[in-house]
């Protein structure tokens, strides 16, 4: 029997584990509800049906969803007709949608009738609840009408009903305090009831009653402390009401005692451990407290971490935690109880007493709790690694002598598998213990030199690079960095490459026996295919031989952050002085890490191929091209500029590629175009386009055909659009190359004088709403989220089907939005089961879009999406997830 149940159990707990994973509610729609919620109407009441649709109601609420004031009317109306059905659970259901709805003002009166009957009720649960839900719509004009029936409730004999008036009570303060301070009498009566849900409560609104009076609540607090309170959550009320009183009180000079410090004391001896752990947490937090005020508290607490129950052992902890970081010589009697909890089941409690050992533990047992640590670090999650790390490093600061010890295990654990800011956290622990630890700095930069070998992480790559040309030539021996930096020039992406070689050239510039070598290696990169990469390299090769200019040339680049030097430069161009440009007034003052975070560019993994968002050369003579041209002129910078597109065979007659530039307000498609024939000369070429999807979204400006195609020399022409306003769709045009063939004199070589017209049709060309979104780098997308509004954000979900791995689903969906991944988001940690992907662009006339795309696998490899999206526009937000749904 034993054999046969255990697949079931096996079983359940998968059926189990994807009902957790996923809603029931999972893709409604609020149309749909709203049609449903019908129902309210019917004749005759389906009591299930519309416990149903309330659920659907408030679910959506909930999940954000916000309801016109015309639908919450309908809604509201309809509801206020359930009140005729006597079943309690549907009743219990309206009282929630009510107050969730919150009706105005001049609609309150149309459910008052009904509320105030069953305040009145002989069913102590509708009358709970009919005032918990009359307190949440009334306004200060209807308090005074139902006083008397709240006054009688607060000392209702019932419990449920007496705490329900208490809990409005602290409500109804917000609206009218002076009509609920006129029940203190009632309240005071309501302390000693002998519910310890009631108390507990009539507590809570007594102080807020007395809260502004100081000395009135000095005297309650005096009072409760001498009587005796029922209920532990009362009783922790009292403790935190002390603890207000001490914080706003100084100790007696005399004695030096602080007031109620015995109370607190005697409450370490309570029966409940809530109340204990209240008092032990209060007395640890007071101001200024002492080594022998601490002991009591914290020998209770070392009762607490052996305990059975993992919330006394978490509480316990966390509390000792905090007490470490001002008083650790305070909690090293603990240190036993807490080692044993380093294999508990519970990672944040295993964690917490990892950073409080560290936090306490002396020189001697460093290596002892490293090994611990070890272990320990495979079996937690990236948030609670981060938090260990930072432990490690202010241990390194406070013990340096142990520097190489720590600075090992941070190398080793720098090599394990881990997402972006998990690797962040230790690459900045290194760089901060090298520059506080002057003999840390030749072990932490040969471990960075290895790890940048393997690193994946393009951010952290030339965070590195960067600290590696600071401190490297300092070094006893610089030149063993030179091959690291190196391998980053000829493995990487442009954006490393650009990195790698300004750390070449700060070697350079500081070691004059490594200058001959460096001059060698930087002229290698002067054929690099990235434009930034090869400017930088002529710059140092530049510099490096000038040998009497070298020093100042290479120390006013390095001092100079690329931000500020990028925006004079952009000035100097846009309005150029008389006068050459003068590095020297760029601002100095921005933060290096801004800067660096700035050079890098856009992509912080370079797993994607990304990395590099600088136009190449081809694009750029395209782009020179269009600008030159007058037509042109007044449509004003060119937003983006998409890759050519070829439009015939290789093998063909006639060879021509398009290349589509977006503007804020056109869209010019430029035919590059080549002849192949020897026997002819084609004239006045142009391209026919005729829109066969998406027709209406552009209309055609103007042609600007080619005058003359002669033999292997290419020309383009140009057809120019306006985009109808908030046109971003996808079209599809259908494109014929039209054109005069005239035949070539084969004496003479000049072409005839007489021609013919012809054409030859040409590939389609596709315009999608893609082409108006750029990438661009979000070196902080947090702070730049918050800024954007709101009432932008776009919220949806999206089913993904089965998928390989999270990582396959995250490189789908990039493909599908093309846009710049932020902070490393884009590489999934292997074997997640969720994963948070961030994302960032400007959509056509500036507009800022970000997004958070939330993924989830389950255990059938079904991923479904969470997509929100926040831009400075509505109108874009909701576009991504049209090309999302569209996809």
């Amino acid at each position: 029997m034993g054999e046969g149940a255990a697949p079931d159990a096996s079983k359940k707990r998968d059926e189990d584990d994807s009902e957790t994973e996923f809603s029931p509610f999972w893709g409604i729609e609020k149309g749909a509800v709203l049609q449903e919620a019908r129902c309210f109407n019917d004749s005759q009441l389906d009591p299930r049906r519309c416990q149903q649709v309330i659920t659907k109601l408030l679910y959506l609420v909930n999940q954000g969803d916000t309801f016109t004031k015309t639908e919450a009317t309908e809604v509201f109306f309809s509801v206020t007709k359930l009140f005729q059905s006597k079943d309690s659970n549907l009743r219990r259901m309206v009282y929630l949608i009510i107050k969730e709805i919150c009706p105005s003002s001049d609609e309150v009166i149309i459910v008052t009738s009904s509320l105030m009957k069953d305040m009145n009720s002989k069913i102590d649960l509708y009358r709970s609840n009919a005032i918990r839900v009359l307190c949440n719509i009334t306004d200060s004009g209807l308090l005074g009408q139902i006083e008397r029936y709240l006054k009688q409730a607060v000392v209702d004999k019932n419990a449920v009903v007496s705490s329900a008036a208490l809990v409005s009570g602290i409500h109804l303060l917000k609206i009218n305090a002076e009509i609920v301070r006129r029940w203190s009498n009632e309240v005071q009566e309501a302390v000693n009831s002998k519910s310890p849900v009631v108390q507990f409560h009539a507590l809570a609104l007594l102080h807020q009653i007395r809260q502004s009076d100081r000395l009135a609540v000095s005297k309650l607090v005096t009072q409760l402390t001498r009587s005796t309170i029922r209920s532990p959550l009362a009783q922790c009320l009292v403790i935190r009401y002390v603890a207000q009183v001490i914080w706003e009180s100084t100790a007696n000079e005399a004695s030096g005692e602080r007031p109620f410090y015995d109370f607190l004391e005697g409450c370490l001896r309570h029966k409940s451990e809530m109340v204990i752990f209240e008092a032990a947490r209060v007395i640890t937090d007071l101001n200024e407290v002492t080594s022998r005020e601490l002991q009591p508290a914290i020998t209770v607490l070392q009762l607490f971490l052996s305990s059975s129950k993992p919330i006394l052992r978490f509480a316990a902890i966390r509390s000792l935690n905090k007490v470490a970081m001002v008083h650790p010589l305070s909690v090293t009697n603990c240190n036993i109880d807490m080692e044993s909890l380093i294999s508990d089941q519970n990672r944040s409690i295993a964690t917490l007493a990892i950073t409080t050992l560290l936090k306490t533990g002396n020189e001697s047992s460093v290596e002892r709790l490293m090994k611990q640590i070890t272990a320990f670090m495979s079996d937690i999650q990236d948030e609670f690694k981060i938090v260990v790390v930072e432990a490690i490093q202010s241990l390194c600061l406070k013990f340096p002598q142990k520097h190489r010890v720590l600075m090992n295990f941070l190398s080793n654990i720098l090599r394990e598998e881990g997402g972006f800011e998990y690797k962040k956290a230790i690459v900045h622990s290194i760089l901060s213990l090298i520059k506080e630890i002057p003999e840390a700095k030749e072990s932490g930069l040969a471990h960075l030199s290895e790890f940048i070998e393997d690193c994946e992480f393009t951010y952290l790559s030339s965070q590195i690079l960067h600290l590696l040309g600071d401190q490297g030539p300092s070094t006893v021996d610089p030149s063993k960095y030179i091959r690291y930096i190196y391998n980053r020039v000829i493995l990487e992406n442009a954006t490393i490459r650009a990195s790698a070689v300004c750390a070449l050239a700060k070697f350079g510039a500081q070691c004059p026996s490594l200058l001959s070598r460096i001059v060698i290696l930087l002229r290698r990169c002067l054929y690099d295919n990235d434009d930034e990469v090869r400017d930088r390299a002529a710059f140092f090769v530049s510099a490096l031989e000038d040998q009497a200019t070298t020093a100042g040339a290479i120390d006013a680049d390095f001092s100079c952050p690329l931000a500020s030097l990028e925006s004079s430069l952009r000035g100097y161009v846009v309005d150029p002085a008389e006068s050459a440009f003068d590095i020297g007034a760029v601002d100095k003052s921005k933060d290096i890490d801004a800067v660096e975070t700035k050079a890098t560019g856009s992509a912080q993994g370079k797993a994607n191929g990304k990395a590099s968002v600088l136009p190449d050369k081809e694009l750029e003579e395209s782009q020179g091209m269009v600008i030159s041209l007058a037509e042109f002129a007044q449509y004003g910078p060119i937003f983006k500029s998409c890759h050519a597109v070829e439009l015939t065979e290789a093998e063909t007659e006639y060879k021509v590629t398009c290349t589509k530039h977006v503007f804020k307000e056109h869209v010019v498609f430029q035919f590059k175009c080549t002849n192949t024939i020897q026997e002819q000369v084609l004239e006045d070429v142009s391209v026919v386009m005729e829109a066969i999807e998406g027709d209406g979204l552009l209309e055609e400006l103007t042609t600007i055909p080619l005058s003359s195609m002669p033999l292997g020399q290419p020309g383009s022409t140009y057809v120019a659009f306006v985009r109808n306003e908030g046109a971003t769709a996808a079209a599809k045009f259908a494109c014929v190359l039209k054109f005069t063939s005239k035949e070539v004199d084969p004496s003479s070589g000049e072409p005839e004088d007489d021609g013919y017209a012809d054409e030859y049709t040409l590939e389609d060309v596709d315009v999608s709403m893609l082409d108006f979104i750029h990438t661009t780098p979000m070196p902080n997308f947090r702070k730049v989220w918050d800024a954007l509004p709101v009432e932008s954000e776009r919220v949806d979900d999206y089913g993904l089907g089965p998928r390989e791995s999270l990582e396959d689903a995250v490189e789908a969906v990039m493909n599908i939005l093309g846009m710049q991944p932020c902070e490393g988001t884009e590489a999934v940690p292997p074997n997640a089961r969720s994963h948070t992907t961030l994302l960032s662009g400007v959509f056509v006339g500036d507009v800022t879009v970000l997004i958070r795309m939330s993924l989830g696998i389950d255990a059938a490899s079904n991923v479904a999406m969470k997509l929100t999206v926040r831009a400075d526009e509505l109108a874009v937000s909701e576009l991504i997830h049209q090309l999302i749904s569209e996809a």
